[in-house]
């Protein structure tokens, strides 16, 4: 019955990651309210949805307050690649800052469990490796990346005073590197970027030597992830790192994606951005204790799905938006 299915709210639910939660939970029977400002999300990736009858779509920035009535709340609203929330730091820190505050005061309204999207760059250039969630992270307050990174501590910091102070039932999950169908083609993330230049014959751009490393997990374990976090008890409110442990080096990634498109693209180097991390990889002990839950899909597997939907895009024209 309609009244008995539980409302989710899902900020950024047109987007890459929020999208693909959105059709999660109409395959679960849960009755999803998608909110999204289209700053980096696009319709295109919820269009197959908006026929649903569990499924409504509002256009809404959070950085202002929401009135509606949900029992559970996924607050993935904010650009998540260097190029988008760089474009407008200023706006971006508001997104992180105010936009928590207004979704944890209507989570404390309404009594619904919330989780937040954070993110491992919590842990800016890590000086332990692999990264464990009680580290405190090595994060420049200064720096271009400052007003995501920062961002989002403070977020993580509201969280849990709202946890502390009005009971808020929360769960805090610091998501790694994710890749897969329904990425922003342009935002500038290592797995879009290499993919495209590929298809495209383009010069493949690795900074640096290609020796800094990264975890690459796949959306579907990623959701699978955060739905399970977010069924936990109230005492387990994380933070919990999220994501593939086994770690590959920039260029190796890039020699795949060569590979698998059968592009006849070089690789060129450039020199490294500003604060880049030179590692990452996330220790998942406690997602495997507590949630019972690894990656299970190759990064093979993962790339040749990524890679027939950008080509899929490129056939429909759509690369550039």
């Amino acid at each position: 019955m309609k009244d008995l299915m539980t409302r989710v709210l899902v900020t950024g639910g047109a987007g890459f990651l929020g999208s693909h939660i959105c059709e999660r939970l109409l395959q679960n029977g849960q009755d999803v309210l998608c909110v999204d400002n289209f700053y980096t999300g696009n319709k295109r990736n919820i269009v197959h949805l908006l026929d649903n009858p569990s499924f409504e779509l509002l256009r809404h920035d959070v950085t202002f307050p929401l009135f509606v009535e949900v029992d559970q709340i996924y607050n993935l609203a904010c650009p998540a690649s260097p190029i988008h929330y760089q474009n407008d730091p200023v706006q971006t820190t508001k997104v992180n800052v105010h936009g928590s505050i207004n979704m944890l005061g209507l989570a404390k309204r309404v009594k619904a469990t919330i989780l937040q999207a954070s993110t491992s760059e919590v842990y800016g250039n890590p000086t332990i490796h692999p990264q464990v969630e009680s580290y405190w992270g090595n994060v420049n307050p200064l720096g271009p990346r400052a007003c995501y990174d920062e961002g989002k501590r403070c977020a993580e910091t509201l969280f849990f005073d709202y946890h502390r102070q009005h009971k808020v039932a929360i769960k805090v999950a610091r998501i790694f590197n994710t890749y897969g169908p329904r990425m922003h083609p342009n935002d500038g993330r290592v797995v879009s970027n290499f993919i495209i230049q590929a298809l495209e014959g383009n010069p493949i751009t690795i900074y640096g030597d290609g020796s800094q490393t990264r975890s690459f997990c796949y959306v579907d374990d990623l959701v699978e992830a955060l739905l399970r976090l977010m069924q936990t008890p109230a005492a387990c409110t994380g933070p919990i790192n999220l994501g593939n442990p086994h770690e590959f080096t920039i260029l190796e990634l890039a020699q795949l994606v060569i590979r698998l498109t059968g592009s006849k693209s070089k690789i060129v180097r450039m020199g490294l951005p500003q604060d880049d991390p030179e590692r990452r990889r996330p220790d998942i002990s406690l997602a495997k204790s507590t949630l019972d839950w690894v990656p299970k899909v190759p990064l093979e597997d993962g790339l040749m799905k990524t890679i027939e939907y950008f080509e899929a895009l490129r056939r429909l024209g759509s690369i550039g938006t």
